[in-house]
Formats: structure tokens, sequence, C-alpha cells
């Protein structure tokens, strides 16, 4: 049974079913895979059918690839019939690269600046001068301060995640470190920094830091990171004893929860909950508080996935996109046994940043949807997913590079764009 195990992974999750019950090896478990048939098929290779779908797709530029999908709708989805009719407002603006945020229970927004920064937007839109005890980051290329996340019980603790990339000695990394937000006097200041863990190994670079933070509902932090770019790291999104590539989960002090998939493995990081991934900037819980992921692509082949513990997303393996050269990454292949196929990918790309589970009813044909950041096709992307399938695809055009999207408490979407340094509001259209 152990040397079937990974082929049936790979059986199951390219099917885009759930594959959680096989990761672990107890004989409770592997009873159940000895009950279930060896090959599974059907509604996984059915189109999804939704009333709400039109006849033309979201994209409409041509791919750089020739590769096909494996899937039904795996691409380029059609758009809905009817598309959300919005209007938008500056909400704030006069921010340096702002790269993520997060509404504050009082309802202001504390938003975190590459060059590492951070300040307090006012509910009026006022940015707050920037809040001190800030970790020192490197800021060059892709890398700088970049997610923020508040404590569960932030209303009572005061604690905030932050997600930076690191100086270190011989390079940098990406680290998380928590601290408590404290305010008096009109001043904030982050009080007891305490890195609570650091992606390794340790790399001179300045490209795929990641990094997106989410908190589950058993209070587990979910972290994202990328696998530095380059040809000579980029493989150790393979190697599980390696910290590039991965998405991982912790507890609130960086400790690897005992039900992760690879605790007690005698290489394996214990921390790492799924792996073969490029450079994961999109991270959000969907209505049944699972997680979902959109990593950046090289040339095509932006990825949404929905990671699943211990299992194989392919990078840099498989891939349904191409180098900047235009050259074939590795063999060029687009699916192999023991990887998991994404949920949908894009090419051309988007440039995926920042993303948000719509839950609120300000837009009602939202509801249940996923609000992704556009860096490249600068603004957002809305899909609409059924059964765990991408059914409708629509496009918001911003003319801006987003890059964080978060429902606020008004139910408004608010958009953070980096390329000048705003928060923008999105309401629906109001009727003449």
């Amino acid at each position: 049974m152990t040397r079937t195990l990974p082929l049936l992974l790979a059986t199951v999750a390219a099917l885009g079913l759930d594959a959680s019950a096989f990761v672990r090896s107890s004989a409770a478990q592997e009873a159940t895979q000895e009950a279930r048939p060896s090959r599974v098929e059907g509604e996984a290779f059915q189109a999804p059918a939704a009333p709400s779908a039109g006849t033309t797709t979201a994209e409409q530029g041509p791919p750089n690839t020739e590769y096909k999908p494996l899937l039904p709708n795996q691409t380029r989805a059609p758009e809905p019939t009817q598309k959300a009719q919005i209007e938008s407002a500056v909400f704030a603006k006069g921010l340096d690269s702002p790269w993520a945020m997060e509404f504050l229970p009082d309802g202001r927004v504390i938003v975190t600046e590459k060059a590492g920064k951070i300040r307090i937007v006012a509910k009026d839109g006022t940015p707050g001068q920037p809040v001190a005890g800030v970790p020192k980051v490197d800021a060059r290329g892709q890398g700088g301060l970049l997610d923020i996340a508040l404590s569960p019980s932030f209303s009572a603790d005061r604690t905030v995640y932050v997600s930076y990339a690191e100086p270190r000695d011989k390079g940098n990394g990406t680290t998380v470190a928590k601290a408590k937000l404290i305010e008096s006097d009109g001043k904030a200041r982050l009080d007891d920094v305490k890195v609570i863990f650091r992606q390794m190994p340790t790399y001179d670079g300045d490209k795929h830091f990641g990094s997106r933070l989410v908190f589950a509902g058993d209070g587990k932090l979910f972290v994202t990171v990328g696998e530095r770019s380059d040809k000579q790291t980029r493989v150790q999104a393979q190697d599980l004893s390696s910290g590039l590539g991965k998405v991982f989960r912790i507890d609130t002090d960086g400790n690897a929860p005992k039900d992760n998939p690879f605790v007690g493995g005698d290489k394996a990081k214990p921390e790492i909950w799924s792996y073969g991934h490029r450079n994961v900037q999109a991270a959000a819980l969907d209505g049944q508080g699972r997680l979902w992921t959109v990593e950046h692509g090289p040339r095509g082949g932006d990825e949404l996935n929905r990671p699943r513990p211990g299992l194989n997303y392919g990078w840099p393996v498989v891939t349904y996109g191409i180098e900047y050269s235009g050259e074939k990454i590795g063999d060029g292949q687009t699916q192999a046994g023991g990887t998991v196929q994404p949920v949908y990918y894009w090419d051309p790309v988007i440039g995926p940043s920042g993303m948000a589970f719509y839950d609120k009813d300000l837009f009602p044909d939202w509801k249940g949807e996923f609000l992704i950041g556009g860096l490249v096709s600068t603004g957002l992307v809305v899909l609409k997913v059924d059964g765990d399938k991408v059914v409708t695809e629509e496009r918001v055009p911003l003319d801006h590079r987003v890059r964080d999207v978060k429902v606020g408490p008004d139910g408004a979407v608010y958009a953070l764009t980096e390329d000048d340094g705003q928060i923008v509001k999105i309401t629906p259209k109001k009727s003449n």
C-alpha cells in the first residue's frame, strides 16, 4: 500500500477531489484507502454547468504557450452573463508602494509599505505617521515589508503578525514576526517584536519572497513564500528539506502543529503544509474555512490552487507557463504523476497579488466568490467557484496595479494600488 500511495494521491488530487484523508499513514487511513477504487473518474472531467455563465471569456489576449488544459474550465472560463456594475472612489492616498492592508476592529486600516513602514489610515482616509519599532527589511527588488495579519484575538491581545524580506548574513529570506501594537498620545509603535519563523535556507537574491499570512479557523497560521526565482533555487520547491517554494502551517509561536503532514519525518521540514509552489502572493479562506492560493507563474501559468496537506503542486517539474525567454521550463510538462493540477490557470498572466473571499451583502452577485488583485491585469479578477471548479471569471478594470484586496466591514471592496499609493473603494453603481 505504501508504494501505491503517491500514485493514488496524484490521481485523486489531479481530479480536484479532497486528498487530505490520504496524507497520513495510520492503519485506519490505509484501510480507507484499500476500500477505495483504483480509479476515480466522472464529474471531474465534466465542464461545470452554471446558468450565470455567458458565451465570451474574460481573457481575450493570445496565450504565450500552446499548452492545452487537462480539465474543462481550467483556464479561460466564461464571463458571467451579468457583470457587476461598480463605481470606484479614492478612499486613501499618499501611501508609498503599499503592499498589504488589514481592517482594524474600529474600521481603520493598517497598511504596510514596501520600504519598511507601517501606517494606520483613519476612517476618513488620512494616513497616519509611520508606526515605530518595525523590523529592518531588505527592500531591494521584490523584497521589503510584505503582509500583515491580526491575531484572531486582536481586540484582547493587540498582537499583529508581519512577513518581510529579512536581511541576513550572506543574503536574506522571508521571515515572520509578531508584536504588540501599542497606541498612546496619538502615536503607534510595535512592542515586544519577536521573530517566530524564518524561511530557510538564506539566499542572496531579490526575488520571490511571497508572502501572505492567513489565520485559519483553528488559530493556526498559514505562511506562503516563494522559491527565490533563480534556476538554482527553484528546484528546491520539490525538496522537503528546503523551505523554498512552500506553504507553511505554524502555530502562533512559530511551531509546527502535530497534525502537519510531515511531522516526524527524518528530513522534511515539519512546518510544511504543501510544496511545489513558485511564488504565492495571494491567499484566502473560503466559506468553508479552507485555504486557497494564487501564485505567480512565469510567462503564463499563474495558478489558483487549494493547497492540501502533503501534496505536491508541481513547480518547476510541471507548469502551464514558459521561461521569459520563450523556452520550455524543464521538459515542458503540464502534468506528471505525483503532482496536483491547478484548479485554474491564466495564460497570459494576471500578476496575482492579494485575495479576498466575498461574504457580505452589498454585492449580491459576488457573494461566495473570490476577488483577486491583478498587477498585470490592473484591476480585480472575480472568480465564481462551484464544486471546487471555476464557473465564471470576471474582470473589473481599475487601471492600476492592485497589490492587495480586502472586503470592508461595510461590504465594500477595497483595492490597494501599488503604483499610485492609494486605497480604492469599490461599491455598486447607483441607479439613476
